[in-house]
Formats: C-alpha cells, structure tokens, sequence
C-alpha cells in the first residue's frame, strides 16, 4: 500500500511536471515559429506579406505553415521541399535514425547536436536545418512525417495540385493511368493540375478507388458485392410482382 501511495504521488508530481513543461514548450514553441518565419527577412529590408494557399490547425500544422513562409520570403519552397522529402525518405531506410527520432528519452542537447550533424553532411539549406533544430529542440522530430505531409499540402495549394490517390488491385497500365489522369482533369476544370498517386490492395478484389479533394469514387469490386449482399438480405416485397 506505501509502495502504491508513492507511485501515485510521483505520478501526480510528474503530470504537474509535463503540464508546466508544456506550457514553457508551448510558449517557446510560438517564439521559435515566429523566428523562423521571419529568417529570410533581412535585417532593414521590409517583410514580404505572405499568404497561406490553406489554412492548417494544429500543431503539425502551425509548424507547416511557419515553414512555408519562411520558404516563400526566401523563394527556396522546392528546395525545402525537396529537403524534407529526401529527410523522411532517408528516415524510412535506416530504422536507427528512425529510432532516434521517436526516443523522447535522448537529450534534448544529443538531438540537436545530431540533427545539426545531419543536416551538414546533407548539405540543407540553413531554413531546413534551423526548422529542424527546432523540432530537435522541442521534442517533435518524431512528428517530421506528418509535418511534412503537412507541408506538401501547402506547396500543393501553392502550385495549383490537387491530388488524386487511385488504389487499385494492381499497378494501372500507362495509358489507363493516362486516360484516369485526363479523366480527372477535365473534372476538375483549368487552373488545377493532378497530381495522380497509385496504392495498391488486393482487399478490394478488383476495379479501383479514386480519391481527390473531398470526393471518393468507390468503384471496387469489393464494395459491389457488399452492395449486392445488402440488396440480397433484404426482404422481397411480394406486392410489386
């Protein structure tokens, strides 16, 4: 019972610890983002007015969108993208850095020394490592993936992309996935440009499943014959024959 008495009041004293770190972390956060939009700005020039293309909420969203405009007033948006793609793709490969990225336990002085060192041999760009610091700094590097999705979406507005997943049972044949692509463009109208991404499921047996922006068109073989089941198990009304 004492054992548990002293478990409870260190896990009460913790939870008081997080919150308050926390909050400090919130705090700092803000003051960082801040720091980071403004980066590309020289001292004595006047701010260049960005506006987002989307609005994003959250924190993975904020961090995305601080990034974004900070690339814009540097006219550096492929090249961080580019950067954070090749970072996340690299992440995937060596399960260590991966590791590393999630392991809350590791000091905060160890991630930013190593990200710093990663970024060097990289050779990214000053932005790209600062935001990175950042995310070193406060615990979020375990977060990039997200983050960087996050990101995408913003270049995507940016450029006029929308993105388009096809999920198929197998890999569509090059003109298929021409005629799909030239399909949802003429949808879609000028001024916007596909972006067509292929995943593959064997679980929907055939046929495809096409999703960009908010609409989903579920043409799978899978959903037809849950369809037709339903229709099956209800009763036949006699009366109409």
């Amino acid at each position: 019972m004492a054992a548990t008495g002293r478990f409870r009041s260190s896990l009460s004293l913790l939870t008081k610890s997080l919150r308050s770190d926390s909050l400090a972390s919130s705090k700092r956060s803000a003051l960082q983002l801040e720091s980071l939009r403004n980066f590309a700005t020289a001292p004595g020039q006047k701010e260049k007015k960005v506006k987002l293309p989307l609005a994003l909420f959250g924190a993975s969203g904020n961090y995305a969108s601080a990034l974004y405009i900070a690339a814009v007033k540097a006219n550096a948006l492929e090249k961080i993208e580019s950067e954070l793609l090749d970072l996340v793709q690299a992440s995937k490969r060596a399960s260590m850095f991966s590791q590393f990225t999630k392991d809350l336990s590791v000091p905060t002085e160890t991630r930013v020394k190593a990200i710093t060192e990663i970024c060097a041999q990289a050779k990214f760009s000053d932005l790209t490592k600062n935001f990175l610091v950042i995310l070193a700094e406060n615990g979020r590097l375990r977060h990039i993936d997200l983050i960087t999705k996050r990101f995408l979406e913003l270049t995507m507005a940016h450029k006029g992309e929308v993105k388009a997943i096809v999920t198929t049972v197998m890999p569509l044949p090059p003109q298929e996935e021409k005629d799909l692509k030239e399909t949802l463009q003429e949808i879609l109208g000028q001024g916007k440009k596909v972006k067509l991404e292929q995943k593959i499921d064997p679980s929907i047996l055939g046929g495809l499943v096409v999703e960009f922006g908010q609409k989903v068109f579920d043409m799978s073989i899978q959903t037809r014959a849950k369809q037709m089941e339903r229709f099956l198990r209800e009763p036949v009304n006699l009366g109409i024959l």
